[in-house]
């Protein structure tokens, strides 16, 4: 059994969550990485491509990672590709990049609708702009405490010009696994209005709640596997994005031709060292990986109770990922950052995500840690 409240200390390991306060006793519950060690498997496989000490020019992506991507797909999501499909990836957010760039090709200045969620992982909105494109945002709205695109609003957004959905399934922030008859209900408004879809898919092996599943968008049927760009990475579940690596799945060849151009031209390699924890993790990694959703269940359910009895707090259930979403609008803060870490926590402002009434706090930490937090919390809340 592997001990999530092992105490591992990160400050000054030039962590980019950690470091951010390591001259306070602020507690950074920002950024989404856990403070977890890695899987051992993974651990011991980067230790024994490390001693073979040659680091050279690497195969994109190597023959094993694909076996493995393969394997676990079909494993844990009943979905069988093609190794064909597989595209590598340095980073999910390079995904979202390219596929505006590719609903753009052959378009007059290249500039295109994208229809972007409006509360949404704050990389959604940049690419849209970054790639000469216009964000076309989708209202959220709260239906049985569960946070969902507006499909009615999204369809009467769509213009002629509209030739992208940036998707995100589970969501980040509000960590809703969408239904087979949501996904199906989107596929068919991008079906007739022959929109594609890039669905960003990182957190589906957090699925955290045991009566929800993951569904990939591109597995409904036919159509909607040829106009879906499927981006992954098992970095979020295994605590391994500082190693750079993630693939996008592709089945239409001519997509995936003008994606993969764009990789090859624009984009970095993917690390030697990602593929080699990627494929440990597909190939071996499940015990741990059940082992941390355990934990990672408890943590939200205890959080869950303790926050929504803070009065002028509200957390909303989540079903997926490590990241709590919290309705703060009540306290009426001017600055949420700077009050939260005037009580020593460090959270990620709303603001980013297009709301400015809720924080997300990622729980993915020992259980005393999260309790601390609370506790902090509940000082400075009920001292206004």
């Amino acid at each position: 059994m592997f001990d999530f409240n092992k105490v591992t200390d990160r400050k000054h390991s030039f962590s980019e969550k950690w470091d951010k306060y390591k001259d306070s006793d602020t507690i950074p519950m920002w950024i989404a990485d856990s403070d977890f060690e890695t899987a051992p498997v993974i651990i011991q496989a980067l230790h024994e491509r490390v001693e073979h000490g040659i680091f050279g020019y690497t195969e994109q992506p190597t023959s094993e990672v694909k076996d493995a991507i393969i394997y676990h797909l079909s494993k844990q999501h009943d979905w069988q590709i093609d190794r064909d499909w597989i595209v590598p990836l340095s980073s999910i957010v390079n995904g979202l990049t390219i596929s505006c760039m590719v609903a753009s090709q052959n378009k007059p200045k290249n500039k295109v609708d994208i229809l972007v969620p409006e509360t949404i992982y704050p990389p959604f909105n940049y690419v849209t702009s970054n790639t000469g494109n216009q964000a076309i945002r989708v209202p959220i709205i709260l239906e049985e405490e569960r946070w969902i695109l507006d499909f009615d609003a999204l369809e009467s957004l769509i213009t002629p010009e509209t030739k992208l959905l940036l998707f995100c399934n589970p969501h980040n922030p509000a960590g809703t696994v969408y239904t087979q008859d949501e996904l199906t209900r989107l596929h068919q408004i991008c079906k007739t209005h022959d929109i594609l879809i890039c669905s960003d898919e990182i957190h589906c092996d957090l699925i955290l709640s045991q009566d929800k599943k993951h569904i990939s968008i591109a597995k409904l049927n036919e159509d909607a596997n040829h106009r879906t760009i499927t981006l992954m990475a098992a970095s979020k579940t295994y605590n391994i994005a500082g190693l750079s690596f993630g693939f996008a799945i592709i089945a239409e060849p001519e997509l995936r031709k003008k994606f993969s151009k764009i990789v090859l031209e624009l984009m970095p390699e993917t690390n030697l060292l990602g593929q080699v924890a990627t494929t440990a993790a597909f190939k071996q990694g499940e015990s741990w990986r059940l082992q941390q959703i355990d934990f990672l269940r408890s943590n939200r359910d205890y959080l869950l109770k303790e926050i929504n009895s803070i009065p002028e707090l509200k957390m909303y259930p989540l079903d997926a990922t490590y990241l709590a979403w919290i309705d703060i609008s009540k306290l009426k803060l001017k600055d949420a950052v700077k009050f939260f870490e005037k009580a020593g926590v460090g959270i990620s402002p709303g603001t980013y995500f297009g709301n400015a009434n809720f924080i997300r706090l990622n729980f993915a930490c020992r259980r005393g840690q999260l309790e601390e937090v609370v506790k902090r919390i509940k000082t400075a809340v009920t001292s206004l």
